[in-house]
């Protein structure tokens, strides 16, 4: 497979991934860092970073309104649940949980 292709294949698979996180408002961010260790924040942080690589800049806001679909304090104010105090709990009582 030549690198175009690749690249190619790798953009829609990230495009995919971005759509299923949309659709799956029910699954809160701490959930998914307790169940796979990264969640939206860290996938627009990777974005974010990505293109700071290639000189492109782009804010924490900008790069997670990319990965929401919408303002992050709107997709919070919408979709978050809760305190989510016992998750956060979890996520701590884990060794290390995917960094930013």
């Amino acid at each position: 497979m030549n690198d175009k292709t690749r690249t190619e294949l790798e953009a829609a698979a990230f495009r995919k991934l971005v759509e299923h996180l949309r659709e799956r408002k029910d699954v809160q961010n701490v959930d998914l860092m307790n169940l796979a260790g990264f969640c939206r924040n860290c996938l627009s942080k990777w974005y974010r970073a990505a293109a700071e690589e290639r000189g492109i800049a782009l804010s924490d806001p900008e790069a997670r309104e990319i990965v929401y679909g919408m303002s992050y304090d709107e997709w919070k104010a919408k979709h978050q649940k809760g305190d989510g105090i016992p998750a956060l709990k979890e996520l701590a009582a884990q060794a290390k949980p995917h960094s930013h």
